[in-house]
């Protein structure tokens, strides 16, 4: 009885010593980022920054997005039921609309063009459809300025997570230079904690590059759809002129 107490205890400090042994050898991140060096912590921190201002933007611009497209859907089709554009520009116009303000750029360009005695049509259908074409593209890029952001992250952040690992790994070395000791247990700390920049890079980098992809794509949507808006609103516009 003696010794087969004894073999339990054994067997079971052995256990205990290798879940201990288990649980310390767990990665944990917030350790690599602590016990790394200095210039490591700082690529560590811009990139987490430049993750958090991705996520916000992908968020805040989906938001805008939706909210974009429904309010042009609502004007836009009450615009054409409208029985008096220039009443109902003056009602709908002040709000953030994009396709008001082709339709606002369209009516200014149009009563320039009514300016004086005889109308010249064809100079005013040219002059309609490059108000109309320049404020479509001046919409669209407002929409796509705040996403260059995402397309430097996509492109930049995994390298500047490169520069954080070749760093950490040139600090390993230099350590192991110091301590004259090249055994693994000298080498792999540093080297874990200079690989971990390359994954916040990586991790700041992917979800910028899908969304950059995404939005562009729906960017470029919205300005299809504002082009056919004004499009049509030519044709109309290109009608009145005949009878003017």
């Amino acid at each position: 009885m003696t010794d087969l107490a004894f073999l339990a205890a054994a067997v079971s400090g052995a256990m205990d010593t290798a879940a201990a042994a288990g649980s310390h050898a767990r990665l944990n991140p917030v350790k690599l980022f602590l016990d790394a060096d200095i210039v490591v912590q700082v690529v560590m921190a811009g990139l987490i920054l430049a993750s958090v201002w991705v996520w916000m933007i992908v968020f805040s611009f989906g938001y805008r997005m939706a909210g974009l497209r429904k309010r042009c859907d609502a004007y836009e089709r009450d615009f054409w039921k409208a029985k008096d554009i220039d009443i109902f520009q003056a009602e709908q116009g002040k709000a953030d609309i994009p396709s008001s303000r082709v339709a606002a750029a369209a009516l200014v360009e149009w009563r320039r063009s009514l300016v004086g005695g005889k109308v010249d049509r064809e100079g005013a259908r040219q002059r309609l459809a490059t108000a109309l074409d320049t404020t479509v593209a001046h919409e669209a890029d407002k929409l796509a300025e705040r996403l260059n952001f995402l397309a430097t992250v996509g492109s930049v952040a995994p390298f500047v997570g490169l520069f954080g690992t070749v760093w950490g790994i040139m600090n390993s070395f230099f350590q192991i230079g110091q301590q004259q000791n090249s055994s693994l247990a000298v080498v792999a700390p540093g080297i874990s904690e200079a690989l971990f920049a390359t994954a916040i890079g990586l991790f700041a980098a992917i979800p910028a590059v899908i969304a950059y992809n995404r939005y562009s794509h729906k960017v470029n949507a919205f300005e299809g759809r504002l082009q056919r808006f004004a499009d049509r609103f030519h044709a109309s516009l290109s009608r009145e002129l005949e009878t003017a």
